[in-house]
């Protein structure tokens, strides 16, 4: 929601992709991008909020391998910005426990990595527009620039 000032305790999110997984599926359940390597963490939506692109908030919810379809409350901690194809992209950053140094860095690192393999399937694929991680933002930063369904 537009002028959120304070993250929220914990959010829903539905897992999409579960940590070790390869394929992310679109709303339709279509396959939406195959990854090279597997994905270091659970990656989800948050049903409800709608992100920059259109499509529901991104959600990565680290700890545990969970099964795709699986709903976990979970508190966001960071969330780093995104463009893909020129929208911006957000992904919140959720954790039971607060994040460590090594933890920050290897979401940070994937997500880089992440938007590289994305700028190469948007080209093949004709998307113009910046695609790139922009790094860290704060969680209230992100919800801000979300809108709720």
């Amino acid at each position: 929601m537009p002028g959120v000032n304070v993250p929220p305790a914990a959010l829903e999110v539905v897992i999409e992709v579960p940590r070790g997984g390869f394929v992310k599926r679109g709303g339709g359940a279509a396959i939406e991008f195959v990854s090279p390597l597997p994905c270091p963490f659970n990656y989800g939506a948050v049903p409800g909020w709608l992100g920059g692109e259109g499509d529901l908030l991104d959600a990565v919810v680290l700890g545990p391998r969970l099964p795709r379809g699986t709903r976990v409350r979970v508190t966001p901690r960071a969330a780093i910005s995104m463009y893909d194809g020129g929208q911006v992209d957000d992904k919140l950053i959720c954790s039971h426990a607060e994040l460590t140094r090594a933890g920050r860095a290897g979401v940070i690192g994937f997500f880089h990595f992440y938007a590289l393999c994305k700028r190469v399937l948007n080209a093949l694929r004709g998307v113009h527009g910046r695609t790139a991680c922009a790094g860290w933002c704060r969680v209230e930063d992100a919800l801000a620039r979300a809108r709720a369904q």
